[in-house]
């Protein structure tokens, strides 16, 4: 799954179209980034924009909008009904699929340093980047609001993370952090009692419930404080509500980690809660966008709980998911409009959305991109493609049941790994057209030509770095092939001995398009570093692919010498 960083910036307009608009424009205006969502409140006088995009792309566009922000929204004229203290009043980065947190972080402090020192807007740091125990939450921060900033300029305390410490009376503050996805998620139960539902959300949320005596009276404790029932889940914020327009119940929650609580692991307990009280649950609504690791995570769990393997391609995986958990139950679960990178890849990831004639038909045009790069990581997806079809083929063929376990890590990995280079295919065609934008730059000053000198650089390393990220990964193929031929399904050798090949061949095609793209390369030790991280890739992957090769022939002469005798 792809580096995908989600951002969600509020800002204190939620009535003048043309301030909204001129926003979310300045959002669109970074290539690689989607803006997904834009919803204004009248009455909370406040924007939600969600934008999606590269890590490296995700911070330009978070600085746009808030420097748009901040020239057209004066808050001193600001009113509304939600808690606020900035043009941009708060601005969390949040990671998806491969992203890590400490990205996350770090992209906050970046964008925190260039809004404080290009914008003049002091900026506070929350959640997973905050610097002080007593800034994690956002409300911590905002206490008294945009009202109490001309105070809080004089105290020491309020020195800010990044920006001056001084009262903007226009723009007042910022708060940038880091913080988990939030998944509200909904399920659904065949009854009206909303009361059901509340005892329910109860025994799962991470607040849990007042304990009660056989008489139905508060516990008090010794401090004098109602004692509590810890629920089951962390990060699971939740109660019950009854839904007029679905004619049901529904035990609704805010799921703030989906790592530590996913969805279906609560859909399981809350199926077996609603047992307990003698309901169904006949459904589960997710609001809004999901991760694919989300869907990905819960249909692999359901695909185990079936004995099916899970070496299956993602769409299959999701669809295991939506069905296992009734996800159509209310309203349509449309995977590609749903899940976020799915959503993102649309009108992006051209090559891979052609027809095998289409594509062929493209490569053998005069343009220079898609090319090599680009075949070397389709032959690494048909190499990962062909080691999950032995494993699918073996998993629960008779006389292999020793091995079904491998088949099924094997099935899996080849279907993650077929992924990663189908969308390296499209990432190395748009990496050369980045290549080739940096090269029609202005150069008629020397600061034109220094610029334009220093974004081919740039560039350049970003069109070595697809080849080189598709060349480490190669040996996990020749690996993957290797151990479907020698343990997969006798029958489909050669299938995996193609496999091999494949890998063999992606890691060459990508190994040529390091060193081509090294040529223009003007840093020494970036050279001699990638260099030697490319050579070590490829005899690894060679090493493999030669060890596939010698065990093939060995098999397949000695199969066909005793079928001659």
């Amino acid at each position: 799954m792809a580096k995908l960083v989600e951002c969600v910036p509020n800002f204190s307009e939620g009535r003048d179209k043309s301030v909204i608009d001129a926003i979310a424009r300045a959002v669109e205006g970074v290539s690689g980034v989607t803006l997904l969502d834009v919803d204004p409140g009248a009455d909370t006088n406040r924007t939600v924009f969600t934008f999606v995009g590269r890590p490296e792309v995700i911070v330009d566009a978070a600085y746009a909008a808030i420097a748009k922000g901040v020239e057209l929204i004066d808050m001193s004229q600001h009113r509304g009904a939600h808690a606020r203290q900035g043009a941009c009043d708060v601005c969390p980065f949040i990671p998806i699929g491969e992203t890590t947190m400490e990205e996350c972080v770090a992209l906050a402090r970046e964008l925190g340093r260039r809004v404080g020192e290009g914008l003049g807007v002091p900026v506070y740091l929350y959640e997973y980047a905050a610097t002080k125990p007593e800034w994690k939450t956002l409300q911590a921060i905002r206490i008294g609001e945009y009202e109490a900033l001309a105070q809080k300029a004089t105290q020491p305390e309020w020195a800010p993370d990044y920006g001056p410490h001084k009262f903007n009376a226009r723009a007042g503050a910022t708060v940038i952090g880091a913080r988990d996805f939030l998944i509200a998620y909904n399920i659904n139960l065949n009854t009206r009692n909303k009361k059901l539902a509340k005892a329910i959300a109860e025994r799962i949320r991470d607040s849990g419930r007042l304990a009660r005596d056989e008489a139905g009276k508060k516990i008090i404790g010794e401090d004098g404080k109602a004692l509590r029932i810890p629920g089951m889940f962390d990060y699971c914020k939740a109660t019950g509500w009854y839904i007029d327009t679905y004619g049901r119940t529904q035990v609704t929650m805010n799921l703030t980690n989906y790592r530590v609580t996913p969805p279906h692991v609560v859909f399981d307990e809350v199926c077996e809660i609603a047992a307990e009280l003698g309901l169904r649950v006949t459904g589960s609504e997710i609001v809004g966008l999901v991760p694919l690791a989300v869907m990905m995570d819960a249909g692999l769990h359901y695909l185990s709980k079936q004995g099916s393997t899970r070496g299956l391609t993602a769409m299959e995986v999701v669809e295991t998911a939506v069905q296992s958990m009734g996800l159509g139950d209310v309203a349509p679960f449309e995977p590609r409009q749903k899940i976020i990178e799915w959503r993102v890849a649309q009108g992006r990831d051209v090559l891979m959305s052609m027809t095998c004639n289409e594509f062929c038909d493209e490569l053998s045009r005069d343009s220079p991109a898609p090319g090599g790069g680009s075949v070397a990581a389709f032959c690494g997806s048909l190499s990962a493609a062909l080691s999950a079809m032995v494993a699918a083929l073996t998993h629960t063929k008779k006389g292999y049941e020793a091995v079904r376990d491998q088949m099924d890590e094997i099935g899996v990995a080849g279907q993650r790994l077929k992924e990663f280079f189908a969308q390296a295919v499209d990432d190395d065609s748009r990496a050369f057209d980045g290549l080739m934008e940096a090269m029609k730059m202005p150069k008629k000053s020397p600061e034109e030509k220094a610029a334009r000198v220093a974004a081919m650089q740039e560039a350049t390393k970003q069109a070595i770095s697809v080849p080189l990220a598709v060349l480490g990964r190669s040996a996990e193929g020749a690996e993957l092939a290797s151990r479907a031929a020698r343990l997969g399904n006798s029958n489909s050798v050669s299938d995996a001995g193609v496999a091999a090949l494949c890998a063999g061949l992606c890691a060459k095609g990508a190994y040529y398009n390091v060193l081509i793209n090294l040529e223009g390369i003007t840093d020494s030790i970036y050279r001699e570093e990638t260099m030697a991280k490319a050579d070590e890739a490829l005899a690894r992957t060679e090493k493999t692919c030669a060890e596939v090769e010698g065990f093939m022939l060995q098999r397949l002469r000695g199969a066909l010498d005793k079928a001659a005798e």
